[in-house]
C-alpha cells in the first residue's frame, strides 16, 4: 500500500469475515456448514479477532432476508445485523477501496465483490481472509485466503 501504509488500528491477527460465513449461522439447510459457522465466530468473538465490511453487512441483509431458504424476517435480520455490527471490527469500503478492488478486477480477473472483499483487506492491513469464495491457502498481494469449511481446518492453529 502506498502512502503511509495500511490503516491498521486493531491487532494483526484479526481476520476478515466474508458474507458467506455470516449466513452460514442461519442456514438450517447446511447444518454442516452452520455448526462450522457458530464454532468459528463464536471462538473469533472470544479473541476479538474478527472483522467484516460495510459491503459484507450490506450482502448479509440482503441474502439473509432474499437468499436463505427459510429467509429471515426483516426485524430478525436487522437484529442480527445490529448485532454483527457491536460484535465485529467494521471496515468503511472508501473510494480507495472501491479504486483498489477496480484495479484488482482488471489485473487479476476478479469479480469486482471478490476484489472489493480483497481490497478492504489489504488497504486496511489485514493478512487473512475466511471465506469459500477463494482458493483456500492461495495469497494475493499479501492478503491470505483460507476457507473455514473446508476438510480439516482449525482455528487455533491461526489464533496466538
Amino acid at each position: 500500500m502506498e502512502a503511509g501504509g495500511p490503516l491498521r488500528s486493531w491487532p494483526i491477527d484479526t481476520f476478515l469475515l466474508d458474507t458467506n460465513v455470516l449466513v452460514y449461522l442461519y442456514d438450517i439447510s447446511t447444518p454442516d456448514k452452520q455448526s462450522q459457522a457458530i464454532a468459528t465466530l463464536r471462538r473469533l468473538e472470544e479473541h476479538s479477532a474478527g472483522a467484516v465490511s460495510t459491503q459484507v453487512l450490506s450482502e448479509f441483509f440482503n441474502a439473509a432476508t432474499l437468499r436463505l431458504r427459510p429467509p429471515l424476517s426483516v426485524e430478525t435480520a436487522l437484529s442480527e445485523l445490529e448485532r454483527h455490527v457491536q460484535v465485529w471490527t467494521v471496515l468503511q469500503v472508501t473510494t480507495e477501496v472501491i479504486l483498489a478492488a477496480a484495479r484488482a478486477v482488471r489485473d487479476h480477473k476478479l469479480t469486482f465483490w471478490d476484489a472489493q472483499l480483497w481490497a478492504a483487506a489489504k488497504i486496511h492491513g489485514l493478512e487473512t481472509i475466511f471465506s469459500e469464495d477463494f482458493d483456500s491457502g492461495s495469497t494475493l498481494g499479501g492478503v491470505r485466503f483460507i476457507n473455514p469449511f473446508e476438510p480439516g481446518f482449525h482455528l487455533p492453529k491461526f489464533l496466538p
